[in-house]
């Protein structure tokens, strides 16, 4: 069983910068982070495999990081030059078997957090 935990939601203005961690029994082979906005659906935003191939939806490339760090086993993402409209409830994401590359399917996880809230004002 993989139980991860979030954590360093926060608000910020725009521009500003956060960083999130999930802390997870054990790091897997494919791990990400996704993100629900008020009226949304959820949405792949970061994902990493075993090999730290990494993978970012189009409107956070260049902003934001995904990495890990093996001996505290948590996933971590980065996020600078916040915009109003990345507001959202983030998750961190496990998914139990193996993935080349790194996925952005919410389907494809089998392990949530309860989530963290990250709130960008103009």
């Amino acid at each position: 069983q993989v139980h991860p935990v979030e954590s360093g939601g926060g608000s910020v203005q725009a521009g500003g910068s956060l960083r999130l961690s999930c802390v997870v029994s054990r790091l897997t082979n494919c791990m990400g982070w996704f993100r629900q906005g008020p009226g949304k659906e959820r949405e792949g935003v970061a994902s990493t495999d075993r090999f730290v191939h990494l993978k970012y939806a189009d409107s956070v490339k260049g902003r934001f990081t995904i990495s890990q760090d093996t001996a505290k086993n948590t996933l971590y993402l980065e996020m600078n030059a916040l915009k109003p409209e990345d507001t959202a409830m983030y998750y961190c994401a496990v998914k139990a078997t193996y993935c080349s590359g790194g996925s952005l399917m919410v389907s494809e996880y089998n392990y949530w957090g309860q989530g963290t809230q990250v709130t960008v004002s103009s």
